[in-house]
């Protein structure tokens, strides 16, 4: 493979002409992924996103994968550290789905919920409904996003070694690591994505050709 270095505003630049150049009969609110494990930052390139697609004229709503997690109660049934249990069932897919996703399908109705649950609360968060404009961009950010049949009209995943991900991954979330092993092996969010960048330091990126 082989990649190619940007600098990060480089890179914030190339990801918003491609969202901004989305076909509108295709995608008449573009859904956004930026996925990446959390030592590769995605909420960063997520919210550097917001400034540029205004000023290209596109409304943006920002969503987290972690506001739309499953109770406690079905998170930790096998554990609060169990790799399985993490990739399998703490993302409410359905609730992804159900609030955010589909609303945004050619003919859907531009509704969407920000967010759906807080994970510290462990209780509804009570949300007010948004009603995206013609060509507003939602971006949802995350890690495993890719693989779950979600439909995005764009995904970027910022990929890491795994040695770099070991060594930017703190103690008490390394537990997590073989699940982002399974990830690269199940899914192969390289080959799967329709942008992926080399974030062994997110501050120097490099996107792949």
């Amino acid at each position: 493979m082989r990649f190619r270095p940007v600098t990060f505003d480089r890179l914030v630049e190339e990801v918003a002409e491609r969202v901004a150049t989305l076909a509108p009969q295709d995608a008449p609110w573009p859904r956004v992924a930026i996925d990446g494990a959390p030592p590769a930052e995605p909420q960063t390139l997520a919210d550097a996103l917001v400034a540029p697609l205004r000023v290209r004229g596109r409304p943006v709503l920002r969503v987290r994968a972690e506001d739309f997690l499953r109770p406690a109660s079905l998170r930790f049934e096998h554990g609060r550290t169990d790799p399985d249990a993490y990739y399998d069932d703490w993302l409410d897919t359905g609730g992804l789905l159900r609030e955010v996703l589909e609303p945004l399908d050619p003919g859907g109705t531009g509704r969407v919920l920000p967010s759906l649950w807080n994970p510290v609360t462990d209780r509804a968060t009570r949300a007010e409904y948004v009603t995206m404009p013609p060509g507003g961009v939602v971006i949802v950010d995350g890690a495993l996003l890719l693989g779950r049949w979600l439909p995005f009209d764009l995904t970027v995943h910022l990929q890491q070694s795994p040695a770099a991900l070991a060594r930017r991954t703190a103690d008490a979330d390394r537990w997590r690591l073989p699940a982002y092993q399974r990830y690269d092996t199940d899914v192969e969010p390289v080959t799967a994505a329709d942008l992926v960048v080399r974030v062994e330091d997110p501050r120097r990126p490099a996107v792949l050709e």
